[in-house]
This record gives structure tokens, sequence and C-alpha cells, in this order.
């Protein structure tokens, strides 16, 4: 997938567990590691407003567009 998702590196800056994040943020560890992983399909704003008031940071700190994948999956799709 061409977005990847830098949760980890946030959660390394600030010191914080997948479970500590999980609680303060009011999702699941489950659906947080879904998340983390970069395998959810989507995430509500909602839920990505609370991480970044938890872990004080913008939504480009923890999501970014990786062309080299976006390329990769349009030659897949074509393919």
């Amino acid at each position: 997938m061409p977005i990847a998702v830098d949760i980890d590196v946030m959660l390394a800056r600030r010191k914080m567990s997948v479970g500590e994040l999980a609680d303060r943020v009011g999702i699941t560890p489950a659906n947080l590691a879904v998340l983390k992983n970069g395998r959810a399909k989507a995430v509500r704003f909602t839920t990505l407003a609370a991480l970044c008031e938890v872990l004080e940071c913008q939504p480009g700190d923890l999501l970014r567009w990786e062309a080299e994948a976006a390329e990769e999956a349009e030659e897949a799709a074509a393919g």
C-alpha cells in the first residue's frame, strides 16, 4: 500500500507502549495493531485525531505516502 504508517516511530519518541496508546485513544490493542502494521483499509478521522492528541503530533507524523509502493501497485494491477 502506498500509505505508510509510522505509529511505531511516534510510540518510540513518546516512550509509550501499544497498550497504553490503545487505552488512551479508546480503541482495542488489536485494532491499533491492524492500523500500526499497515493492514487497515481506512481510519476514522476521530481515531486519527485522538492518536494525534495523545501522541502530540500531526497526521503527517503518523501517515506518509510512498511513491515507489504506489508505482509497484499500479504495475502489478496492469500486468
